[in-house]
Formats: structure tokens, C-alpha cells, sequence
């Protein structure tokens, strides 16, 4: 008999353990957690630039601009592409305007003897682009490299 109340009770445990996992899982799914991608343009290619703009783009696109925060961190040749006269400005623009946030590595613009006068409206800066990502990720930001 006392085995029998432990096969029951055993049952009962693992149903409630069930439950409150279920549970769980909803309260994650409606109370979702944001989130968070930093991408980094190393290249002075404008192709690479409008694969990074487009895969910010995209992930707005899949899961809601709502729901993502997206910064593009650019140093060493991929910094050329924030420059006033880039290829890519209109692109940035639109990026900006969605809420992406553009990121300069100012050791980079130091290098290049560029000023932020040199550089596209709306941008951000910080004093090293690697260190940012590396920021990022220790924050849990995913990271992608196009």
C-alpha cells in the first residue's frame, strides 16, 4: 500500500511539475524578451554595407522593429562607408530613420584623420568599435558578421 501512495504521489509531483513548467513558457512568450543584435561592417565594400543594412532590415521585417534593438558597428575600411560622400548614405538614412543604430569607432576616424564633420548625420560614436561589440556581446546582443 505504501508503495502504491508513492507511485501516486510521485505522479502528482511530476503533473505539477509539468504544469508549472507550461507555464512558464507562456509567461515567456507574452512577456517575450527584446531582442538584441549588434552586426559588424569591417569592409569598405558597398556591397557588405547593403548585406548588413539588409539583414537589419530583415530581422525588423521577421520579428517587428518592436522587438529588436540593432546596432551596425563600423571600424578600420568599413568606417570609409559612414563618410558624407558614401554610397551607401541613402541606405544609412533609411537604417537611421528605423531606428538602427549606425555605431563609428573613433580610434579608426582618429587613424584616417576624419572629424565627425566628415561623417553621415544621425551616426553614434564610441571610442572602439571592437571593444563595443565585445560590450554587446557580454550584454547577450547576438552578433553576425555579413
Amino acid at each position: 500500500m505504501n508503495r502504491r501512495l508513492f507511485i501516486h504521489a510521485g505522479v502528482a509531483v511530476a503533473g505539477a511539475t509539468f504544469l508549472i513548467a507550461a507555464g512558464a513558457q507562456g509567461a515567456g512568450a507574452a512577456g517575450q524578451k527584446r531582442l538584441k543584435l549588434v552586426i559588424q561592417v569591417s569592409d569598405n565594400d558597398p556591397a557588405k554595407w547593403n548585406l548588413a543594412l539588409n539583414n537589419a532590415k530583415n530581422v525588423q521585417d521577421d520579428v517587428g522593429a518592436a522587438n529588436v534593438d540593432i546596432a551596425i558597428v563600423a571600424y578600420g575600411p568599413g568606417i570609409g562607408m559612414l563618410k558624407l560622400e558614401s554610397p551607401v548614405g541613402p541606405r544609412l538614412a533609411e537604417a537611421l530613420k528605423a531606428n538602427v543604430r549606425v555605431v563609428a569607432c573613433e580610434n579608426t576616424m582618429r587613424g584616417a584623420k576624419l572629424t565627425r564633420d566628415d561623417m553621415q548625420s544621425g551616426i553614434s560614436y564610441v571610442p572602439a568599435g571592437v571593444t563595443e561589440i565585445m560590450k554587446k556581446q557580454g550584454e547577450g546582443w547576438a552578433y553576425l558578421r555579413p
